[in-house]
Parts: structure tokens; C-alpha cells; sequence
């Protein structure tokens, strides 16, 4: 492990300083403070953040979010913006699960219109939501509808009867993401799509019932529509087989193009191609197919939500106030436009495990959050807390409208099997907060232990007190849903 030159720049931003010895062509930023920069320096992934700096085209920096942890290439939390020119596109950059994203919704029910029924309402919610690996969604798609969903984003799930036209006025790219190109994705990955859409998957997805714990900025929660002990709807998941292919199928292609543009790579995980060379151009838009898959899969599942909700309370979803807040992804590559070098240009944007986080104002907001600014889902673990945050102009300026995604791993997944049973942990969270937890599979669920996880409280403070993003609400789970 190299012993890099970090400096402090505040209690919230570091830098690693630009090592031309190492190949670094932009320095490495990282928003933590100094006890999560030490974890990231232990776990080797300050490794990663410099990896990032090596490669062809990188603007300003590589990014760390708060929540950095170790990934495939990039870090977890990574960001990084390259040149249209001279850049890159790497799906390391973007990760396995295209898209995984967070769609919250909000309720016009209290915490006491569904306490006493609550275990009721999640037995209710298990039925109705397809969950776990592998598993199989209500909607059947045969290659044509799904060719046509990829390129229509939600607008196909609206046409075929699916949720509510406005939904997709609250969603990142208005649920429809323009390049996609259906004939770049191979026939083993839209095999793998057909039969999964609306369905929830398993590892570190979820639905949670939620309910506002706390209101940091009155204003924001007025305007979403939301109120202290309000009832709402967290949805986390992405592109599931479809998207995981397209990733594994393009890194094949990615490593020969890395050889034949004459790119070195610190790691081989940074597998990668121009932005405009042939494999770059065709995996941007077989990504894009899988980024519209996976807002349809949200779309669908808040779908089911809805009618699992009409079902339980005898109550339309209109009634009911089941109005979709946001939904954004966190695994994603964009073109944006971003202030560089005194002037506004065109950048990739590579987001892995890292929300977008757009300031008041911004134009590709809905027009209802144009004075507050973008809602930043912040999910937590199942036993602590969730959280909207507001996008901000430092944001802008600092991580190229960047924030953190989440809380982070701590623990890998077999440790954390190693020291909790799903069912001891399931007791617990019932025992000590009322949590109920519907799981489909134990070992799934250890794997998803609260302590294997940083404190998503000190992850946010950290993106608020770095000013890449603001507190507003604060959510604590009742009801979770895993696969």
C-alpha cells in the first residue's frame, strides 16, 4: 500500500496530491472526515480514488464521496468527469447494476393509521412485490416490447398501464434517458431482461416503509409535500440480470480496447475506450438501455406498491396521496454540462455510487423543485435512518453536482454473516424498534446487518457540513421488504 501525501483542506475535503511518478493527471479529493479517511486509507480504496486519476482525459479531480468504500475499479462513492475529446468511458466507472437508484414516495397516512396493522400491511407488500435472486416479475416481455421499453424508458410503462403519467416529471431524465440503442446490448443480457422487470432483486435493495422522523428545512418538506410522523415509501433497486450483463459483457470489450488505444491502466478493473471511439460509443449505449430498464423496473414496482396500498386501505392511490417525491439513479455515466475553465462544456460525468445533487434553479429539475433545489435520496441501513437531502451550488463547483448514495459498507458481506443470524437480527430489529422485516432469505438478510454499514448520520453530515448537498428530512424505517 503507498503512502500518499494527503492534504487537509478542511475538516470535511482532502486531497491527495498529484503524483505525476504514479500516472496521476488531476489530484484526488475526498469528502470524509478524518476518521472515515482513515478507514478508506486502511481498506486500500485511497488506492483506487488514485487510480482513478490516471486515466486519459479526467477533469479537476477524482472524487470520494462519504460514503467511499471498495469496489470493481472505480471506488464505491467515486465520481469522476472526463473530456469529450480526450476522455474516457469505463463501465468500472459506472458499476454492475446500471442505474441502481432510489424512488421515495410520499403518503397523506400518519404513523397511527398503520402502527397497529403495520405487520399486516408488510405481509400484504411481500405478496405483491416480486423479490429475491433470480426472481421472476409479473410483466412477461417478449424481445420486441422490451426493445421498445428500452428506448422509451417509463413512457412505455405508461402507455401499457403502468403508474401514473406524472411520476416521470419527478424522476432523473424525466424516466427516459435519450441514446439508447437497443442492437449494443447482446442477446444473453436481454434474455436475462425479459421476465424481471417490476421485481426487486436482493442483496442491498429494499422497500421500506417509512415515516418522517425529522425536519431540518421547513420549506423543502412543505413543498415535497411532507410532515413530522407522515407515512412514506423508499424503493431501492436497479437494472438487475440486464443491467449486471451489459457490465460483464462490455469489460471483455473494454480490455481489448484499452490495448488497442494504447491506454495503461494502474488496474485492469479501469478497462476502458475513448468516449468517441466505436466500443465507447457502443457501450454508452447499450448503458443507456439498461439505465431506462432500470427506472422502468422502479417505476413498475411503485406500481405494485400502489395497488398493494389500494388493496389494504380500500382507497385509490390519488386518495391515499401516493405521489412520487423522486426517483434518481446513483450507478451512472452522463453527458452534462458543467462550469470548466471560466466556461460551460460538455462533460461525462461517471457516478458510481453517487447521486446527482443539482442546485436550485437548475434546468434539468422539476419545475416544483426549482426553488429548493433536486431531492437527494440518501438511503440508510434497515435499522437506522434514511434521508432527503436538497442538491446545492457548491456541489456544482465542488464534485460536478455530486453527493454521497448512501451509508457504505464497513463489513463485507461474509463477515457480516459471520457475526449475526438473519433470524436473530430480524427478532432484534422488532424486539428493540419496532422494525418488522420481511425477508425471503435469512443468510441475504445477515448480509445486510446495520453494523456492517457506516452511520448514514455521520455520511450525511459530512455531505451537508461539505455543502455538497443539505439536509432536509430525516426518515426512520417501520417496515422493510428484502430478497
Amino acid at each position: 500500500m503507498n503512502d500518499y501525501d494527503i492534504k487537509k483542506i478542511s475538516d470535511y475535503k482532502w486531497e491527495i496530491e498529484k503524483d505525476e511518478e504514479l500516472g496521476m493527471r488531476v489530484p484526488g479529493i475526498v469528502f470524509a472526515d478524518k476518521e472515515l479517511l482513515n478507514h478508506a486509507v486502511s481498506e486500500n480504496t485511497i488506492e483506487q480514488v488514485v487510480n482513478v486519476a490516471t486515466l486519459p482525459g479526467i477533469i479537476k479531480a477524482s472524487y470520494a464521496m462519504p460514503d467511499i468504500h471498495y469496489g470493481y475499479g472505480f471506488p464505491i462513492g467515486g465520481v469522476a468527469a472526463f473530456d469529450m475529446e480526450e476522455g474516457v468511458i469505463s463501465p468500472g466507472g459506472v458499476g454492475f447494476d446500471i442505474s441502481c437508484g432510489v424512488r421515495t414516495m410520499r403518503t397523506d397516512l400518519s404513523v397511527d393509521d398503520i402502527k397497529d396493522r403495520l405487520e399486516e400491511l408488510m405481509s400484504l407488500l411481500s405478496f405483491n412485490i416480486p423479490k429475491g435472486v433470480g426472481s421472476k416479475g409479473k410483466i412477461r416481455l417478449s424481445k420486441s416490447q422490451l426493445t421498445e421499453l428500452m428506448k422509451e424508458g417509463v413512457n412505455w410503462a405508461i402507455r401499457n398501464g403502468y403508474g401514473w403519467e406524472e411520476d416521470k416529471f419527478f424522476m432523473e431524465e424525466r424516466g427516459c434517458m435519450e441514446g439508447a440503442v437497443p442492437d449494443y446490448v447482446s442477446s444473453t443480457a436481454l434474455n436475462r431482461g425479459l421476465d424481471q422487470i417490476g421485481t426487486l432483486g436482493s442483496g442491498n435493495h429494499f422497500l421500506e416503509i417509512q415515516a418522517v422522523d425529522e425536519i431540518y428545512d421547513s420549506e423543502a418538506a412543505e413543498i415535497m409535500g411532507l410532515k413530522k410522523d407522515q407515512v412514506t415509501v423508499m424503493i431501492h433497486s436497479g437494472s438487475r440480470g440486464l443491467g449486471h450483463q451489459v457490465c460483464s459483457d462490455y469489460l471483455k470489450v473494454m480490455q481489448e480496447a484499452a490495448a488497442k488505444y494504447g491506454i495503461k491502466l494502474r488496474d485492469r478493473q479501469l478497462a476502458c475506450a475513448p468516449l468517441n471511439s466505436p466500443e465507447g460509443k457502443r457501450y454508452y449505449g447499450a448503458m443507456i438501455c439498461a439505465i431506462n430498464y432500470a427506472m422502468v423496473n422502479r417505476h413498475c414496482l411503485s406500481h405494485w406498491v400502489r395497488e398493494a396500498f389500494e388493496r389494504f386501505f380500500g382507497r385509490s392511490g390519488e386518495k391515499l396521496g401516493l405521489n412520487t417525491i423522486y426517483d434518481v439513479s446513483h450507478n451512472i455515466a452522463k453527458i452534462e454540462e458543467h462550469y470548466i475553465n471560466g466556461g460551460t462544456g460538455k462533460v461525462c460525468v461517471h457516478r458510481k455510487g453517487a447521486t446527482r445533487a443539482y442546485p436550485p434553479g437548475h434546468r434539468d429539475i422539476p419545475e416544483k423543485y426549482k426553488k429548493i433545489g433536486q431531492p437527494v435520496i440518501i438511503p440508510g441501513d434497515m435499522g437506522r435512518y434514511s434521508y432527503i437531502l436538497l442538491g446545492t451550488e457548491e456541489a456544482m463547483t465542488e464534485s460536478f453536482g455530486s453527493t454521497c448514495h448512501g451509508a457504505g459498507r464497513l463489513m463485507s458481506r461474509t463477515k457480516a454473516k459471520k457475526s449475526i443470524q438473519g433470524s436473530e437480527l430480524k427478532k432484534n430489529l422488532f424486539d428493540k424498534k419496532g422494525i418488522v422485516v420481511m425477508a425471503g432469505s435469512m443468510s441475504g438478510l445477515a448480509e445486510e446487518a446495520p453494523h456492517a454499514y457506516k452511520d448514514v448520520s455521520k455520511v450525511v453530515d459530512i455531505a451537508h457540513n461539505a455543502g455538497i448537498s443539505k439536509k432536509a428530512v430525516r426518515l426512520r424505517p417501520l417496515g422493510v421488504l428484502k430478497g
